[in-house]
C-alpha cells in the first residue's frame, strides 16, 4: 500500500524521538543534554523542520500530524527527565559508596574578630575603668555651642582654624572632638565627675596619620581638691597599662595652648618600644606624643554653671587610631577603613 504525505511525517516524526533517545544516552551532564534537546525541539531544530511541511498537507490530515508532534516533544522531555535520573540516583550511589573517615576533625570554619580599633577603644576603657572612670556618650551632630563656645572657644576665636570643621548649618557641625560630651555630663551631673568619652569625630584633615573620620577618647575628672598632679597619676597609669606592662614609663608635660584647659599642656610617654634609650618610633628622642591635657579652665565651668571656686578637674585626649599605630605599628591610618582582610587578620 502506497504511503501517503501524512504518513512519511508521522513516521519521521517517531523515527526523531527515537535518534534523540539514542543521542542522549551516552551523554553524563545536563548542559550537553539541554544542548541536544534545542537541536531537536529548537526554532531551528529538527522537529521544527519536519513541521514546516504541515502547510502542504491536507486540512483534514493536519490533526494527525500535530498529535504526532505533541508526542514526539513530550518522548524528548520524559527522555530527558529519565536521564537526569539515572545520573542523580548515579552520583547520590557513588556517594554512599565512599568510604569516610569519621575520626577525621571537621573543616575549620573562618570565624571573625573585632576590629583593631574596637579592641583598642575597649582595652583603653577597661584600663580608665580601674580607676573609676564611667563612659560617657554624646551625638555626634552637635550644636556650635557645645562644641565651641562652651569650651571657651566663641566665634571669632583664632584657635577654630585649628579645627577645620565640617559645618552642617550655620550653628550646627559635625563635632571636632567629644567634649561636648564632657560639657553635657557637667551639665547633668553636680560634680564630683569622673568620665571617659570615646567615640567618632570629624576634620577637614587627609593625610598618612590623618583622616577626616576617626576616633577620640577624652577624660574629665572634677571633684574637690583636684590637682595637677592627679592628672600625672592618671597618665602614668594608662602609660604603663596599655604600652609598658610591667612598668617604668614615665609621663612628659610640655606647655602647650588648648582654649578650654588652663594650664595647657601636651602630653609625652616614654618610648614603650626602646624604654626612653631613642628609635625609630620615637625619632630618637626616646619620647612618644600622645595627646593633648591640662587643668579645667574657668570660663569651662562658669559655661555649665560649676563653681571654680570649689570645684577644679583635669580633661586629656587621645587618639584611639594613633594609640593602636604606636602600640602595633601601623604606617597608615587609612588601613584601619580599607576593609583588607590581610590586614584585619593579623590582630
Amino acid at each position: 500500500m502506497d504511503t501517503t504525505p501524512t504518513d512519511a511525517l508521522i513516521s519521521q516524526l517517531d523515527r526523531l524521538a527515537g535518534e534523540f533517545a539514542a543521542a542522549i544516552a551516552p551523554l553524563d551532564d545536563e548542559q550537553a543534554m539541554r544542548a541536544t534537546q534545542a537541536q531537536f525541539l529548537g526554532k531551528k531544530g529538527q522537529v521544527s523542520a519536519v513541521m514546516k511541511e504541515l502547510g502542504k498537507l491536507p486540512l483534514a490530515d493536519r490533526p494527525r500530524v500535530g498529535e504526532a508532534a505533541n508526542r514526539v516533544k513530550d518522548a524528548i522531555a520524559a527522555a530527558v527527565d529519565a536521564r537526569l535520573a539515572a545520573l542523580a540516583d548515579a552520583r547520590r550511589a557513588a556517594d554512599l559508596a565512599r568510604k569516610v573517615d569519621l575520626t577525621l576533625p571537621a573543616r575549620p570554619v573562618a570565624t571573625g574578630h573585632l576590629h583593631l580599633l574596637t579592641q583598642v577603644r575597649f582595652e583603653l576603657v577597661d584600663i580608665f575603668a580601674e580607676l573609676g572612670f564611667a563612659v560617657a556618650e554624646g551625638p555626634q551632630i552637635e550644636t556650635d555651642w557645645h562644641t565651641f563656645e562652651a569650651l571657651a572657644i566663641p566665634k571669632d576665636h583664632p584657635a577654630r582654624d585649628m579645627q577645620d570643621t565640617f559645618y552642617v548649618a550655620d550653628e550646627i557641625v559635625l563635632r571636632t572632638h567629644t567634649s561636648p560630651v564632657q560639657i553635657r555630663t557637667m551639665q547633668a551631673h553636680p560634680p564630683p565627675i569622673r568620665i571617659v568619652a570615646p567615640g567618632v569625630v570629624y576634620r577637614r584633615d587627609d593625610d598618612a596619620t590623618h583622616s577626616p573620620m576617626f576616633s577620640q577618647i577624652e577624660g574629665l575628672v572634677v571633684d574637690r581638691g583636684i590637682r595637677f598632679s592627679d592628672l600625672k597619676g592618671v597618665l602614668t597609669h594608662f602609660a604603663n597599662r596599655f604600652f609598658g606592662g610591667s612598668g617604668g614609663l614615665d609621663v612628659r608635660f610640655r606647655p602647650s595652648y588648648f582654649p578650654f584647659v588652663e594650664p595647657g599642656v601636651e602630653v609625652d610617654f616614654t618610648c614603650a618600644f626602646c624604654r626612653g634609650k631613642g628609635c625609630r618610633l620615637c625619632k630618637g628622642t626616646g619620647w612618644i606624643e600622645i595627646g593633648g591635657a591640662g587643668m579645667v579652665d574657668p570660663d569651662v565651668f562658669a559655661a555649665v554653671g560649676i563653681d571654680s571656686e570649689v570645684y577644679t578637674g583635669f580633661a586629656f585626649g587621645m587618639g584611639i587610631e594613633r594609640m593602636a599605630m604606636l602600640r602595633h605599628n601601623v604606617s597608615d591610618i587609612k588601613l584601619y577603613y580599607e576593609g583588607d582582610l590581610r590586614f584585619l587578620r593579623q590582630f
